[in-house]
């Protein structure tokens, strides 16, 4: 408990700092930001006709686990005694004692940002990478024949390019590499790859594509078998239960999922969920009474409210409770954070206001 009042009140000195110096389009585990921001940006440089066309998906390796102690002892501005205790504590896994000799603290609450702060940096070494020397007076870039830009969350990220795929393959990926190199860290071989977009790409659960010239972003076929691999394993592990007990463990499942996916094109991903689940709730009522017949068994476990129909409920305490409809999420657009607003900045505080009183300024998770 001492180490981590520790932490917190360093990381209260530190976080101004790294907000400052960090990357421009980096959005992962800050202050004010959140994926959907980073998936907004996607979009933005990826959505006009004339938009680069080739996209380098890059994963770093290891991030959190491998970077290097003394990259982050020679460049994070805090006493280095406590930094250096904190980097070499170890872990404890069963009763088993592991001292670390490289990577952030476990679990350590000032880990996200040193590890932020030591990725800082690298979307200017991919401008200069891609031939973008160029930097007007407010640090914005003013000339990019090549269409670079640079978007990352936590350890994943992306690079747009162009019609030159030779850019990115011979000049911006080795510059990441000797990047990553410094800080003892590598690109992930099966995760890091150079597509085209009208191919598309995963990034943070959501795919983005080109379909005949406009681009689309929608749920990531992983992340939908995914949770809908979840929600059906608990409708057949609970096959005793009573139905209002199932709708408690299934709506905080559905409505977190779609919260996140709300945001982008996802109405028929999530009229495709409400089928499946229909169906899967539909076989868990008749295998509880095999011998009623299907009006009695939709008698029982389903009712009509306004103009909707065959909704799943039951009783938790006396009180109803139904199953949440995924098309009853409403889909919103995002309204990006803009790439220089800094929270630790009082010029900032009215923007950061409206943000909040609009709805937008929401932290989101990878789901």
């Amino acid at each position: 408990m001492r180490d981590r009042a520790f932490q917190a009140l360093y990381l209260m000195a530190l976080e101004p700092l790294a907000e400052t110096t960090a990357d421009r389009n980096s959005y992962g585990f800050r202050s004010k930001r959140s994926c959907a921001d980073a998936i907004r940006q996607c979009c933005i440089v990826l959505d006009r006709k004339s938009s680069a066309q080739w996209i380098l998906e890059g994963d770093i390796k290891g991030c959190f686990d491998h970077i290097s102690h003394k990259c982050l002892l020679d460049n994070i501005p805090i006493e280095k005694k406590f930094l250096k205790q904190w980097l070499e504590c170890g872990f404890i896994d069963g009763n088993n004692l592991f001292w670390t000799k490289s990577g952030t603290p476990q679990g350590g609450i000032i880990s996200l940002t040193l590890a932020n702060m030591a990725l800082g940096g690298l979307e200017r070494v991919i401008d200069i990478a891609g031939r973008i020397i160029k930097y007007t007076k407010t640090g914005e870039k003013s000339n990019n024949k090549y269409q670079v830009h640079f978007v990352r969350y936590a350890d994943d990220f992306i690079v747009t390019c162009n019609n030159n795929k030779y850019i990115l393959e011979n000049q911006i990926k080795p510059a990441i590499e000797a990047f990553l190199n410094q800080r003892r860290l590598e690109l992930s071989d099966e995760k890091t790859r150079i597509v085209h977009i009208n191919d598309g790409f995963d990034f943070l659960g959501q795919n983005v594509r080109k379909y005949k010239g406009k681009c689309l972003i929608k749920p990531s076929k992983k992340s939908f078998q995914a949770n809908v691999w979840k929600l059906l394993t608990l409708i057949k592990k609970n096959k005793a239960i009573s139905s209002g007990k199932l709708i408690q463990i299934l709506n905080p499942i559905i409505r977190g999922w779609c919260n996140y996916h709300r945001k982008i094109n996802s109405s028929r991903a999530f009229a495709k969920l409400d089928s499946i689940i229909f169906k899967s709730i539909w076989n868990w009522a008749k295998r509880g009474h095999p011998t009623k017949s299907k009006g009695w068994i939709k008698k029982k476990y389903f009712t009509v409210i306004g103009n909707r129909n065959w909704i799943f409920f039951g009783k938790v305490k006396e009180k109803i409770v139904t199953l949440i409809s995924a098309q009853s999420i409403k889909i919103v657009r995002h309204l990006k954070i803009r790439n220089t607003a800094n929270p630790f900045d009082k010029c900032r505080k009215d923007y950061f206001i409206a943000r909040k009183r609009n709805g937008t300024d929401m932290r989101c998770r990878v789901i």
